[in-house]
């Protein structure tokens, strides 16, 4: 523990854990998931309270024309400028990150007619895998699947292997939703584009948590849920990226009336609105959207440079411990030991992890499961301290070695 407490007196980003709640009934002593779910802070749950009781509450069916029908576009420009390195125009937030992949990857399919292939890996997460395999099936399109690593992910040659002048769009996670694995997305954006095709990625696992710079990469198409590093809570809504080249082009097939030009003009026939905008559907999920605020401005103060260097920190400790403490327990590392490949989590490989996490929980101590085997640890730089991953690490030593200790006997 010296090390974690050492790691922790000189953590610039240190006091940011104070500004979440962590009281919590059940004794969470360690927080390992922060990669699925992040910690709401203080200043959100009283920002939606409130928000209920002021501008719900208060203003009533008037807050929409004061500020919540232009929030999804104001909130998608900070988005884009604090965590995706996107310019002012191109973000919204709209619906879910399955509904948002619908929308974009036939959209496009809208900017490539013509084009009879998407590309995408079989380790990718399972709904982007499930939507891509849909819109194939309805459109009559082929699928042409990369074979990746569910260790590593995809790298620039096995694009290049599957990429052709009929591929209209590939889809790849920026980080991978198992091993952590963290995408060369400039080299990726270059290989579609070489052909012609468009790269839509799926930044669920990266955004808040590495840094971004679409615009400078190039990337055409971006989505990714806020329920994680961002902190918006259970179901948040998702946000959606378009390349400003492309604004005008694009069509989607879910046409509702917040996307519509002058949509209170309640005409017949779907006109798309200018810009980002055309990309909503139904009534903006406003109350939603209000707990991510708070994180936003936290990394708006530290930058996302900072988290990132924290982030790097964590995980270099927890493979650190894991190949001091685990591996010769046999567990196996199941994520790219160079930093510089790797995202915001690690996952660990062992036959017992699955009757494992139970025991944890009931510890106090929350990574997750992912089929077949793999305990992953998403430490989130803003919230979660050196001691606390340590803490938890400890205790899944210890829960390893419990069924031994029990042969032994």
């Amino acid at each position: 523990m010296t090390r974690a407490a050492e790691l922790d007196a000189t953590d610039p980003l240190r006091h940011y854990r104070d500004r979440f709640h962590t009281d919590s009934p059940d004794a969470v002593v360690s927080y390992l998931d922060g990669n699925s779910l992040g910690r709401p802070t203080t200043a959100s749950i009283a920002n939606v309270t409130r928000f209920m009781t002021d501008a719900w509450g208060g203003r009533l069916i008037r807050g929409w024309d004061e500020q919540w029908w232009d929030l999804p576009i104001t909130q998608g420009d900070t988005i884009g400028r604090v965590v995706l390195g996107a310019a002012a125009g191109q973000t919204v937030v709209a619906d879910s990150t399955t509904v948002l992949l619908y929308k974009l990857i036939r959209g496009a399919l809208s900017l490539r007619p013509g084009r009879t292939e998407i590309v995408v890996d079989r380790d990718n997460f399972p709904t982007d895998r499930y939507v891509v395999e849909s819109i194939a099936q309805d459109r009559g399109l082929a699928v042409r699947w990369i074979d990746s690593d569910p260790r590593g992910g995809v790298d620039t040659d096995q694009l290049a292997a599957v990429v052709t002048d009929r591929t209209a769009v590939v889809v790849l996670s920026h980080v991978a939703y198992r091993s952590g694995f963290l995408l060369d997305a400039a080299a990726a954006a270059r290989t579609a584009h070489e052909k012609g095709a468009l790269l839509l990625l799926d930044l669920s696992h990266s955004v808040g948590s590495v840094p971004l710079h679409l615009d400078d990469w190039a990337v055409d198409l971006a989505t990714g849920c806020t329920y994680k590093y961002l902190n918006g809570g259970p179901g948040s809504p998702a946000f959606a990226y378009v390349r400003r080249e492309h604004l005008d082009g694009l069509d989607h097939p879910i046409h509702g009336w917040a996307g519509r030009a002058d949509s209170f003009a309640m005409e017949q026939g779907w006109v798309p609105a200018d810009g980002i905008r055309r990309l909503l559907s139904g009534t903006p999920p406003i109350t939603a959207m209000i707990a991510m605020q708070d994180t936003l401005q936290m990394i708006d103060e530290v930058g996302m440079d900072a988290v990132r260097d924290k982030s790097v920190a964590l995980t270099t400790l927890a493979l650190d411990h894991a190949h001091t403490e685990l591996t010769p327990l046999g567990v196996e590392i199941a994520s790219p030991e160079d930093p510089a490949r790797r995202g915001g989590h690690v996952t660990l490989d062992h036959p017992g992890f699955r009757g494992l996490t139970p025991r944890l929980w009931s510890r106090g101590v929350v990574p997750d499961f992912r089929a077949p085997h793999g305990l992953r640890l998403g430490p989130s730089p803003l919230s979660t301290s050196f001691r606390e991953l340590v803490t938890g690490m400890d205790a899944i030593r210890d829960e390893v070695r419990r069924p031994r200790r029990a042969e032994e006997n």
